[in-house]
């Protein structure tokens, strides 16, 4: 890419701000070295990188550690130099963010392949960071168990240490010398311990003087009697300067075996780090990944690899380029105030010509297509709205800003014209090229002829080109040639500000009358001035703002329409939602009636299998038997029928007044009997040689059908009388429900509730229970288990279903009663 271009375009900027996101010095170096590619290929796979990138730091706050550039080292070790303790902390704690990174990675290689490619080029430690870790502490110094020979020189030199201190310690503690002393200290000169005395005590201790004081007063000595020991010291100090070289330079040789590898290594982990850093400035640009397009020549004609409209002024097989930017923003203007533009030419469309007033926004715009173009093919995502496409091209030109040079004696319109013949001789049908003020800084009627001809040529070229000018021959040119578009920037007449909307087939209009009316130019003037105006242009700008106030209608009432559209789908979701909650709440009150009805029928059928026993141990006839059991038919017929046509039948009979000796129907057993004792809610019933306690609500006066159903069945029991006949009443206990739910109590609490739920469920003949302790940690489940496990009223337990509930639920079945 021509780097005149990528300056104008302001591209350093970018890479700058790139680079501020890396997280160490070789990565920025990369950074800042970044430049776009013309291979499709490399850019779609930067890209993909980006993009991987991205997706792994939404998930995962990942990075590259405390890394280093360790080349320097690497470099130097293999050169049989001796890196200092720092420099071998900065390859451990390098190792050992490459090695995290690459287990990392060995997990997720089908999710993020690009990344997961580039992170196995990451340096193996080779037993580095081990042998490091032996040698150095964390804050880098050398461990007196890098070596046997080290640890026993030091445990000389501490032995030595305290025996010359203890010595020096007499003359700072004797009262002899402790008066000739500026100080009862200890202190060193030359690595030398020594003491301080007073100058005029020069002589008074035999000694060797190492230095004295800036006034002279104090004279730094070395007693005669420690002049050995601090000889030994020093000669341990010399050892063990030695042998800590040596420690230094035995690893340093480890690293130097391995140089190539480490630098090749940092390499790789610069080219992830760089990786991430485009997935975080893209986060923080709020950007997209552009759908790139591999541009093809056939001879001299260009076309897309892409599926595209024809263009019909091509020849056979010739395909235009794709370009489509959607809520375009330039990357470095401020995202809160900048505007974003829509460039979306019709298919066929190979060139753009923007129109408008001075500071409107055209080189903005310019400079926003061209920066968003070579920060793609840098493997960048752009700061525009998902669905952008972007051609891969060729070459990258622009001429854009002041290209006036005193020094080499050009004008504006020279310095221009230079660049434009540079651009001319190297762009080809790849390349993509943005003029700025074409033709400007000459004769308008020269200029105009000028900037149409080079126009003209690089349409027959082939190249995409972009172009802002204020000639309206241009604006002619581009309605009337095929395959050219106008457009323009819009201007508040109002304000007197520029919207810096960019609109697609309209042409601009510079607004100078208009603007020096609203600036308070006098109106004589004005008159004048557009009496000077060919009439034909005046008519042509009135004709363009009233296309351009019908598109303004039309785009507020399109916006009008689209709000109302988002508001009905929006609208048509939640009644989507509602209807599916309804149908839920109605599949699930359907499968708790069927439920329900299921318990009933079991509780029916045990209550029979006990009556009927007890009967026979009785020696009483069936018949009341046989009618319960073709009542469980009928039950079991209502069951297995729909739902939805079960239906509570009302009972009457708490509504009739009942007498003694009055025939009734049991409409539980069907079966007549005769009323022989009443109560306020039930009635003794002779029936046959047997007496029963019934509900009233169970009873039917007379005989025949009956009319009403009691919802729910209870255990009956068998009494035998004193005089050898037999009487059985219906227990009055009430079924409980077929679960109870212990979510939210402590354990003790919880087994009490279940311990009384058991027993109600028991006596009212329930068959089995659903008891819900739900999942939390288990223990609540576990000591409802062990509760169950043997008790008086559980016959076995298991595991909820999957639709009861698994884990959080047990269900029990009882014993028979």
């Amino acid at each position: 890419m021509d780097s005149k271009t990528l300056n104008v375009l302001e591209y350093p900027k970018i890479l700058d701000r790139l680079a501020g996101f890396c997280d160490f010095s070789a990565s920025m170096d990369l950074a800042r070295a970044l430049e776009p590619t013309s291979s499709f290929e490399l850019a779609t796979a930067q890209l993909a990188e980006t993009t991987e990138a991205r997706k792994l730091l939404s998930v995962n706050s990942m990075g590259i550690g405390a890394a280093h550039d360790i080349r320097p080292q690497a470099d130097l070790a293999a050169r049989s130099g001796v890196l200092d303790p720092h420099a071998l902390l900065d390859v451990k704690s390098t190792l050992i963010a490459c090695r995290e990174l690459k287990k990392a990675f060995e997990k997720r290689t089908e999710e993020y392949p690009r990344l997961t490619q580039i992170a196995m080029g990451l340096p193996e430690t080779h037993g580095l960071v081990d042998s490091i870790s032996r040698i150095l502490s964390d804050r880098g110094e050398i461990l007196d168990s890098a070596s046997p020979k080290l640890g026993e020189i030091r445990r000389n030199l501490r032995i030595a240490q305290d025996r010359l201190m203890s010595r020096l310690q007499k003359y700072v503690t004797d009262s002899k010398t402790v008066s000739m002393l500026q100080e009862p200290i200890v202190t060193q000169r030359d690595g030398r311990y020594v003491i301080p005395l007073r100058a005029e005590f020069k002589g008074k201790i035999k000694s060797i003087i190492h230095d004295q004081s800036s006034s002279g007063a104090t004279l730094f000595i070395e007693p005669l009697p420690v002049v050995e020991a601090n000889n030994q010291i020093r000669e341990l100090q010399l050892a063990e300067r030695d042998e800590e070289r040596r420690i230094l330079a035995e690893v340093s040789a480890q690293v130097g075996e391995h140089a190539a590898e480490l630098k090749y290594g940092v390499e790789n982990l610069a080219a992830l780090d760089l990786a991430f850093a485009k997935a975080k400035y893209a986060d923080e640009l709020h950007a997209s990944e552009p759908l790139l397009r591999e541009l093809k020549v056939t001879g001299s004609k260009l076309k897309d690899s892409q599926p595209s409209t024809l263009n019909p002024s091509a020849g056979s097989g010739q395909r235009i380029t794709t370009l489509k930017l959607i809520d375009a923003r330039h990357p470095l203007l401020d995202p809160n105030t900048v505007v974003p533009v829509d460039v979306d030419p019709a298919p066929g469309t190979r060139a753009i010509v923007i129109t408008g007033p001075n500071t409107g926004g055209k080189t903005v715009s310019l400079k926003t297509v061209g920066l968003l173009v070579v920060m793609a093919q840098s493997g960048l995502h752009v700061p525009a709205q998902s669905g952008s496409e972007l051609p891969c091209f060729h070459s990258v030109w622009a001429d854009i800003g002041d290209e006036q040079s005193i020094e080499q004696s050009l004008s504006t319109f020279s310095g221009h014209i230079t660049n434009i013949i540079r651009i001319l001789k190297k762009m080809d049908s790849r390349s993509l090229v943005i003029f700025d003020e074409l033709g400007s800084g000459t004769d308008p009627q020269e200029g105009a002829a000028i900037a149409r001809a080079i126009l003209t040529h690089l349409l027959e070229s082939g190249a995409m080109t972009l172009v802002a000018t204020h000639y309206p021959e241009l604006k002619s040119f581009a309605h009337s040639t095929e395959g050219v578009v106008n457009a323009s920037l819009e201007f508040d007449i109002q304000t007197l500000r520029p919207t810096y909307k960019l609109t697609l087939g309209l042409p601009g209009r510079s607004n100078a009358l208009l603007i020096a009316q609203k600036l308070g130019l006098p109106q004589t003037i004005i008159e004048s001035a557009r009496a000077e105006i060919n009439p034909l242009d005046l008519r042509a700008d009135k004709l363009l703002d009233d296309i351009r106030k019908e598109r303004n209608r039309t785009s507020r009432e399109r916006e009008k329409m689209e709000k109302a559209r988002a508001k009905l789908e929006a609208q048509t979701r939640e009644i989507e939602k509602r209807l599916e909650k309804i149908e839920d709440e109605r599949r699930e009150t359907l499968a708790k009636a069927r439920a329900e009805g299921e318990l009933e029928v079991a509780v029916l059928k045990r209550n029979i299998d006990s009556l009927k026993g007890q009967l026979k141990k009785a020696s009483q006839p069936l018949q009341a038997i046989k009618a319960i059991e073709a009542k469980m038919e009928q039950m079991e017929e209502k069951v297995e029928a729909p739902v939805e046509r079960r239906s509570e039948q009302v009972s009457v009979g708490s509504n009739q007044s009942w007498k003694l000796g009055e025939r009734v129907t049991v409409s539980t057993l069907n079966a007549e009997g005769v009323v022989t004792a009443l109560g306020e809610s039930d009635a003794e019933i002779q029936i046959g040689t047997l007496r029963i306690r019934a509900r009233l609500s169970e009873l039917v006066r007379g005989g025949g059908e009956q009319s009403s159903t009691a919802s729910k069945q209870s255990p009956v029991s068998i009494k035998q009388k004193a005089d050898g006949g037999s009487r059985t009443s219906v227990s009055a206990t009430k079924s409980p429900g077929m679960e109870v739910d212990l979510r939210g109590l402590m354990a003790d609490d919880a087994l009490d509730k279940m311990e009384k739920y058991l027993e109600q469920a028991f006596l009212s003949g329930l068959p089995f229970v659903r008891i819900i302790h739900g999942k939390g940690t288990g223990k609540l489940r576990q000591a409802v288990r062990e509760a169950l496990r043997g008790h008086e009223y559980v016959n076995s337990f298991e595991e909820g279903g999957d639709k009861e509930g698994g884990e959080g639920v047990t269900v029990a079945k009882l014993k028979s009663g």
